[in-house]
């Protein structure tokens, strides 16, 4: 057990979360004892308490109490795993831009964005195929759901990591979903306006499920704002939906779809059987990032469009719908 000492934030770790910067140096620390020191004021940063989703300054001083021997012994981690060549030729395969500070990615649906429990592969995984040359390992700077495909920003330093962090929790980003609807939205184009909750569900109550909640029924409900557009429709029977989320829940355009009474074509969580389409169309969700507009942190913007993968390609193809649309269906946004 060491005792109480001082550690300086580094120049390249401004912007970094509290509980991210722990994690990186003393890897060995679990989260819940990280939290219970937070908790009771034992870690300080200039003197005064923070929380884990604080955000550090260069040159701060953080206060660290006496931790066990072996908080800086790293656990076994799924994305240290050495990988494959079929992974890195896979993961390579995925980038549709890189730069001296970002990697975008087409992400597939059915890959997962991060570990978890029963996962072995991932995008976190994969990253350690993507350093071209770099020492530090390439970053994620947010999610997608795993049987959601298209836009996946990851950072290719600590910096630019905290700098894309930052645009998107201030939400100076444009993100535009492609959606199949099974149904068509009415009236065409509108906002959704509808909170969401974190609910236990199904047997055991071991399923988390969000629902559209008001504050009144549950504090935790977060405030959730989704525009939407229908760009095409087939009769009444299915529609292609640009959308574009105001918010960033969990979840969000999912449920926003399902409360229209049109669910997104294979989203059996929350459409049940109303999201199966019959004929030829795949019960794969149909769910695309397809756009994404974000500050650099070298400053100006980067716009990127990722293609459908291939399952969202033919149904487009089977309505006469064009694959190679760019217009903006929110110019205005």
């Amino acid at each position: 057990m060491s005792g109480v000492r001082t550690q300086m934030v580094a120049s390249d770790e401004g912007g970094v979360r509290v509980d991210r910067w722990f994690k990186r140096h003393f890897p060995g620390l679990n989260h819940g004892a990280l939290e219970k020191l937070l908790r009771t004021g034992q870690v300080r940063v200039d003197g005064g308490r923070v929380k884990g989703s604080d955000r550090l300054t260069a040159g701060a001083a953080v206060r660290i109490p006496p931790l066990p021997d072996d908080a800086k012994t790293t656990p076994v981690r799924a994305t240290d795993a050495p990988l494959n060549q079929a992974d890195r030729i896979a993961v390579e395969d995925l980038v549709i831009h890189m730069d001296s500070e970002i990697i975008i990615l087409n992400k597939p649906p059915g890959l997962p964005s991060q570990g978890g429990p029963g996962i072995t592969r991932s995008v976190d995984h994969l990253l350690g195929g993507l350093t071209f040359g770099k020492k530090q390992r390439p970053r994620l700077v947010h999610r997608l759901d795993k049987d959601t495909s298209g836009v996946l920003v990851i950072a290719r330093t600590v910096p630019a990591a905290a700098a894309l962090a930052e645009s998107f929790r201030e939400r100076d980003t444009k993100k535009i979903y492609w959606a199949l609807t099974v149904g068509v939205p009415k009236p065409h184009q509108g906002i959704i306006k509808a909170a969401l909750a974190k609910v236990a569900h199904g047997p055991g109550r071991t399923d988390e499920r969000m629902v559209i909640r008001t504050k009144e029924e549950d504090d935790e409900a977060k405030r959730a704002v989704t525009r939407y557009k229908v760009m095409e429709h087939a009769a009444q029977t299915a529609a292609w939906v640009a959308m574009m989320p105001i918010t960033g829940r969990t979840h969000q355009l999912r449920v926003h779809a399902t409360s229209l009474g049109t669910p997104i074509a294979g989203d059996f969580k929350y459409g049940e059987e109303g999201a199966r389409m019959t004929g030829a169309i795949s019960t794969k969700m149909h769910l695309h990032a397809r756009y994404l507009r974000v500050k650099k942190p070298s400053g100006g913007y980067l716009e990127i469009t990722a293609p459908l993968p291939t399952h969202m390609q033919k149904t487009w193809d089977l309505f006469g719908w064009n694959v190679d649309d760019t217009s903006d269906p929110f110019p205005d946004a």
